[in-house]
């Protein structure tokens, strides 16, 4: 058992029986690096982070592995929703020196907490275009050892590199200018993906805050802006990236389709998320809007909400050992669930014996509500969503 056994963080007791010697963010852990003249590995991450678990059990949970980051190493293990600050600088460092971050966040730093190498997960061989987690140790070993100016000189440009961000932050209060807001709206128009709605190609996230900015730019005057915002709204409600039997918004799509979500649910995503879709259904007016709402409040209070006040952080995208085992489908269980409405659903969201992932399904609409209406000769209106509640147009 290490360091963090008598912690508080759900993320680090998942990490307490690791034959790794980690420590918590401390004083302690500071000073030894200091005292011994070693690197710190510093591994960032959160209980719900699905690649964050893998690198655990590949390489965290390997004897050897461990055993080669003991001796060369202080490693350090921080919850990025404990220590969101540490997160943020380590990040930006990451994002600079590799183009991309995520979790978990795999940073070494100098005693001084001088960032000169980093990366996120790591295999434990070589594959995905990365190299083995334990190359990259022993890498940086022999760097340590053999290369300690350019170290130096590397850790000093990334820090400079990150001080100079924050003061151009700090000293940036200069109000947008109607040109610039202009140029943003025509930038996000025309890298606009129309054929599956979004921003981006794979892994796609969500970006709630720029459909704000588009539709509050709409609000504004910009006739354009409302365009791209309703139409990834509606792409990513459809399923798959959205919940559509239980309610709520995963944290992104593996795919361009918004099809196959990394299944964990994060509380701040959806907080994002339900007040973007408030805010087109009052702009819009469209019922859909408001059930998506609806949904996810009601996903929020019931899953996400502790029954002595406060929420739930997350979710996790593995469901008793297994990714995203509760939000997929075979054929069959639809049949058994539904029985004679199974050809209604299976049409609905083109369910079939192959299914759309790993030989299930992810439930994703294929028919809209009219192309449904018309094959079953049904009524229109009865596609029409009768909610329990209201919400007020403010």
């Amino acid at each position: 058992m290490n360091k963090l056994a008598n912690s508080t963080s759900p993320y680090l007791l998942q990490h307490a029986h690791n034959p790794v010697d980690w420590h918590s963010w401390t004083e302690e852990a500071l000073n030894r690096a200091r005292s011994e003249n070693k690197p710190i590995f510093l591994s960032i991450g959160y209980a719900a982070c699905h690649w964050c678990h893998v690198m655990a059990h590949e390489s965290f949970e390997d004897r050897e592995t461990a055993a080669f980051m003991n001796e060369h190493f202080v490693n350090i293990k921080v919850d990025r929703e404990e220590r969101p600050d540490l997160d943020a600088i380590y990040m930006q460092a990451t994002v600079a020196m590799t183009g991309s971050g995520g979790w978990p966040m795999s940073v070494f730093l100098t005693p001084d907490l001088k960032p000169f190498y980093t990366g996120t997960y790591f295999p434990p061989v070589q594959r995905y275009n990365m190299p083995a987690f334990k190359d990259v140790l022993a890498g940086v070993a022999r760097a340590w050892k053999e290369e300690p100016d350019e170290i130096e000189r590397v850790g000093e440009q990334v820090s400079g590199h990150l001080q100079q961000a924050l003061n151009i932050s700090q000293k940036n209060e200069t109000a947008f200018t109607q040109e610039a807001l202009d140029a943003a709206v025509r930038s996000l128009i025309d890298s606009y993906d129309w054929g599956y709605g979004g921003w981006g190609s794979a892994p796609k996230f969500p970006q709630p805050m720029t459909m704000e900015f588009l539709l509050r730019r709409h609000s504004a005057g910009h006739a354009e802006a409302l365009k791209p915002a309703l139409h990834a709204l509606k792409a990513m409600a459809r399923g798959g990236m959205y919940d559509v039997v239980g309610g709520g918004f995963s944290r992104y799509s593996i795919d361009n389709f918004w099809r196959v979500p990394h299944f964990e649910k994060m509380l701040y995503d959806n907080a994002q998320l339900v007040r973007v879709y408030l805010h087109a259904w009052q702009i819009t007016k469209d019922p859909f809007f408001k059930q998506i709402v609806i949904e996810t409040l009601s996903f929020i209070e019931r899953e996400m909400t502790h029954p002595n006040g406060g929420f739930y952080s997350s979710l996790d995208a593995d469901s008793e050992g297994e990714e995203g085992k509760f939000y997929v489908w075979t054929l069959e269980e639809i049949r058994q669930v539904l029985k004679d409405d199974s050809d209604f659903i299976e049409a609905a969201y083109g369910i079939t014996v192959r299914g759309n992932w790993e030989d299930r399904t992810v439930l994703q609409r294929s028919l809209d509500d009219a192309s449904l209406a018309a094959r079953f000769k049904l009524s229109p209106k009865l596609f029409t969503p009768n909610f329990p509640i209201a919400i007020p147009n403010f």
